[in-house]
């Protein structure tokens, strides 16, 4: 072999040599160091997954809590519109009671519909047919004159005159209760015709 060829293999080998001498070892795994670092990485995916699970939680409990927020607005909204609408009906009621419930009054010592009574009983029987669930108390009174027990019977025989001419008029007599107070709660006080005869009446209250 030549002195140049010589020279070159030996280069060659030198160089091979020397690349491999420099080239650093694979680092051994440390099985402990391995282990953690699992074990933090399950951890991280653990701890996100709770994170996103708590978050769903989170967000389902507000979600029911604004459904039933509503429901729970909604039913007082509608409970209040009932109520708004019952006591609508009950002062329309009472507002058409105090127009058409007045007195009726009767000559001395009688039990007869006067004449001039009639249209206020006409009115009396309209209202309780527009309003079918109505029931009236009817109280018969008398003037201070005469015994109790007199005035009594008088009383309840006006009453019941009372209740006859509204039932003619087509309401039903089981809408009514009659009582007499013969002479025991007079309207006005005094000893005059026109005292009298303001006491000499029929009421008309709402049961």
């Amino acid at each position: 072999m030549s002195h140049t060829k010589l020279m070159t293999a030996l280069a060659v080998l030198l160089s091979l040599g020397i690349g491999t001498a420099c080239k650093p070892p694979e680092p051994a795994v440390d099985p402990v160091a391995e282990k953690a670092r699992v074990e933090a990485e399950e951890a991280r995916v653990k701890a996100e997954e709770d994170a996103r699970k708590k978050a769903q939680e989170e967000a389902e409990e507000v979600r029911k809590k604004a459904a039933e927020d509503a429901r729970k607005a909604a039913e007082e909204a509608a409970r209040r519109e009932v109520e708004k609408k019952a006591a609508d009906a009950r002062a329309a009621l009472q507002a058409a009671a105090a127009a058409v419930l007045v007195d009726i009054n009767f000559e001395y010592n009688r039990d007869e519909i006067r004449r001039a009574d009639r249209a206020k009983l006409a009115a009396i029987a309209e209202f309780m047919k527009a309003y079918p669930n109505v029931r009236l108390i009817i109280e018969g009174h008398c003037d201070e004159r005469g015994t109790i027990e007199y005035n009594m019977a008088l009383g309840e025989r006006r009453a019941f005159a009372a209740r006859s001419y509204l039932v003619g008029l087509g309401v039903s007599e089981t809408l009514f209760r009659t009582i007499s107070y013969g002479k025991e709660r007079p309207k006005v006080a005094g000893d005059s015709e026109k005292s009298w005869f303001q006491n000499r009446r029929c009421e008309f209250k709402l049961q």
